[in-house]
């Protein structure tokens, strides 16, 4: 390009062709500014083209370490219109917000005259019950001072003092105070800083970010063993979902791993994306079905069975219908589409039954066997046909084990949340950091997802810690 801008004659050409190629590349390039460039010469022309082409390749190919949420919002398609209304279906029964099993204080509320006309009432028994729940004005921690006994023991002939349950040893924050902040850090993905805030404005306490991360560093290596045991839980399910995700630990790209069964949800913040990661997970053949998408470093794995996402197949078929247009990648887009929507129907129809169903499910089989040996001229059908034939016998597990959904729609959902805290907390800005995050973020998921009450759960487990010295077992 600079060859080019060479060749073009003085400063003022020079500058209007920059012009004029900066408005190109924004998108806002007129017609009269069009012809202006035209007139530049063909030097010009070329010029403008080579620029637009290496923005097309730059928005076509991105760089696969960038994470979703710091790409452009103008490379990524606009969302379509939601079909169906927001809200419950017609007929849902309504819920309204349970009344408060307790009152702790009642007030009374009575006219001395009319507010209308001020006038003299008379007195009736009529009365009515309104109940409103609000916070305590000026909240605030509660600071004790414990006053502990030193006596001797005649048979063990040393001193002796109880243990104060309500914190770690040498701690001067409680554990109600520490539970908090990190449920509202690795749960619920509010910052350092937003933290802060909250402790000094509505609790009148302070404390730095190195306060913070102390605390949350010593209770992770506290829980480990319920960390470990998240990963074991994990590796025996029958229905294991997984995703990958970008992280940074110090401006460096890391992936955040995220392996969830119901009843257990494992991160894992890790350098590589690929299958060294994986192994270092599945340490054992993986004896249960692992519903993935289409990355191919699953292929490093042995499983009993995988379940490859349908629904990242109809995307990409969505995704290609915007640009291709070519009568070959029709057909062979309409023929997938209809196959992948009469298995998903067959799977959601009322009696479904594998053995029942047997003759269908082995005829959608015979299809998709059939669509991947037709000879199609077009680049993507090409392509997509070798991924059929690659994952063929990982398509439609679903249709035989009625366990495992035909999406990976879980997985995603339980990577979501850490995807709001990278957004919010730009990742971690070391190792120690990052393992911490991992460890706390799938304690109080696991803890969520099996309908505990996280800040509860792990208060009553670090008061057991302080007491006997063992960490009790993972509810």
């Amino acid at each position: 390009m600079q060859e080019f801008m060479n060749g073009l004659q003085g400063k003022d050409a020079e500058g209007t062709i920059r012009k004029l190629i900066d408005l190109l590349l924004k998108g806002n390039l007129t017609e009269q500014d069009a012809r202006q460039l035209s007139e530049l010469g063909q030097e010009a022309v070329i010029l403008s083209l080579l620029a637009a082409n290496r923005k097309i390749a730059q928005n076509k190919h991105p760089d696969p370490s960038i994470p979703s949420g710091q790409k452009s919002i103008y490379t990524k398609p606009n969302r379509k219109k939601k079909q169906s209304k927001p809200g419950a279906r017609k007929g849902h029964k309504g819920s309204c917000r349970p009344k408060p099993k307790t009152i702790d204080r009642k007030e009374e509320h009575r006219l001395d005259k009319c507010p209308d006309c001020g006038g003299e009432l008379t007195r009736c028994n009529q009365t009515r019950t309104r109940t409103i729940e609000d916070i305590i004005k000026d909240l605030g921690t509660e600071a004790v001072e414990h006053t502990i006994h030193r006596d001797y023991c005649q048979s063990c002939k040393k001193h002796v003092e109880p243990k104060v349950l309500d914190a770690l040893p040498k701690s001067t924050i409680g554990h109600r105070l520490v539970v908090f902040t990190s449920y509202l850090h690795y749960l619920l993905g509010v910052t350092y800083s937003q933290i802060r805030e909250i402790l000094q404005a509505h609790l009148q306490t302070k404390i730095t970010d190195g306060g913070m991360f102390n605390m949350f560093l010593r209770i992770s290596r506290i829980f480990e063993p319920w960390y470990e045991q998240i990963a074991e839980t994990a590796k025996k399910a029958a229905v294991l979902h997984s995703d990958e995700t970008g992280w940074r630990i110090n401006g460096v790209t890391h992936w955040l791993w995220c392996f969830t069964s119901k009843d257990a949800c494992y991160y894992m913040i890790d350098r590589s994306r690929g299958s060294p990661a994986l192994l270092k997970f599945f340490t054992e053949i993986f004896e249960g079905t692992l519903v993935t998408d289409f990355w191919s470093a699953y292929g490093s794995l042995c499983a009993h069975s995988f379940q490859k996402c349908l629904v990242h197949l109809l995307r990409e078929l969505e995704r290609v219908d915007i640009r291709n247009k070519s009568s070959s990648w029709e057909l062979f887009s309409k023929k997938l589409r209809r196959l992948l929507r009469e298995a998903i129907k067959l799977r959601h129809a009322e009696g479904y039954d594998p053995e029942k169903h047997k003759s269908r499910i082995d005829r959608i089989r015979k299809r998709l066997h059939n669509l991947t040996i037709q000879e199609y001229q077009d680049v993507d059908a090409k392509r997509l046909i070798k991924r059929l034939k690659k994952y063929e016998d990982q398509l439609f597990v679903f249709l035989e084990d009625t366990s495992v959904p035909f999406e990976n729609n879980f997985a995603e959902r339980m990577i979501r949340p850490a995807v709001i805290i990278r957004k919010n907390s730009q990742s971690n800005r070391s190792e120690k950091g990052a393992a911490v995050q991992a460890m706390l973020m799938s304690i109080y998921r696991t803890l969520k997802i099996r309908g505990h009450d996280p800040m509860d759960v792990i208060n009553e487990a670090l008061r057991a810690y302080v007491k006997t010295g063992q960490l009790p077992v993972m509810p």
